[in-house]
């Protein structure tokens, strides 16, 4: 856990301050209490196969494989398996997909960084029309509130002109859409901030905390923002979302399943892979 985050957190994408002022505070700090911190939440949401994240996205290679009848290799940015190890196993010049849906540089440029700039490379399918109707699926039943919670981005990003959060929000949109939703039936949040500095806002649990002390009977939250179930996902938002929710005075919470190996966000994801307008 240490050696992970020591890289997640030392890539100068992820937290742009200056290296001679972050790099003290990381190993210095961040790095004494963070693991043990983190090792607990996952404690929470292992399973016996493993990292539920490394798990569905292994499957999902599988199941890329057998959709496509092309040699498919996952990898991780960070930590195993590696980039550079999964390209070795390609022939010729592979085709990239990078599994997150909305782009923003602290993580699509990141892998750019490992890659290089002529890769092919597909950097983001945030409107793709298999995508939106895969995640619609998800949502079985109609809540009093869905809430689209997406990971965070620090402000600062988005003012520097990041598209991030506009393509957040077109995600959503079409989301809406596509499930015939009333304005005030869904919310749009931001969740995972960390440090001091200001993310982007409604924050995820502040909205579940003013949902619940509203007595909202249901409330289910949705992450389009993850294509597989994490530690994110299940630990922060089916854990302490829900308490937040219920302790709050809410009603039902659930938390919705993030896409994982359901068949039509599959289909998408063949096509996401093999268009020749993918990228």
């Amino acid at each position: 856990m240490r050696a992970y985050l020591a890289e997640f957190l030392s890539d100068p994408r992820v937290v742009e301050l200056p290296r001679w002022l972050w790099l003290p505070i990381l190993h210095g700090i961040v790095l004494r209490k963070r693991p043990a911190e983190s090792a607990k939440k996952y404690a929470k949401v292992w399973t016996a196969e493993g990292s539920p994240l490394a798990v569905h996205t292994a499957r999902q290679a599988q199941l890329l494989r057998e959709a496509t009848g092309l040699p498919v290799e996952y990898a991780m940015r960070y930590g195993e398996p590696g980039i550079a190890s999964a390209l070795r196993k390609l022939p010729g010049n592979p085709r990239i997909v990078s599994m997150y849906p909305q782009y923003a540089r602290s993580t699509t440029e990141s892998i750019r960084d490992v890659i290089g700039p002529n890769t092919d490379f597909v950097e983001q399918f945030h409107e793709h029309p298999g995508y939106i109707a895969a995640l619609a699926a998800l949502v079985e039943e109609r809540p009093d509130v869905l809430v689209m919670s997406f990971h965070g981005l620090p402000q600062r990003a988005v003012e520097r002109g990041d598209p991030y959060r506009d393509q957040c929000l077109r995600t959503a949109q079409l989301l809406a859409e596509a499930l015939q939703l009333p304005a005030d039936g869904y919310r749009v949040t931001f969740q995972s901030r960390f440090g001091p500095a200001k993310w982007l806002q409604p924050y995820t649990s502040d909205v579940l905390a003013e949902l619940g002390a509203a007595r909202t009977r249901r409330v289910h939250v949705l992450c389009p923002g993850f294509v597989a179930d994490c530690l994110e996902t299940l630990e922060e938002i089916a854990i302490e979302g829900r308490q937040i929710f219920v302790d709050a005075g809410g009603g039902e919470f659930r938390a919705l399943p993030c896409l994982n190996e359901s068949p039509r966000w599959i289909a998408a994801l063949a096509q996401i892979a093999t268009s020749s307008s993918a990228a």
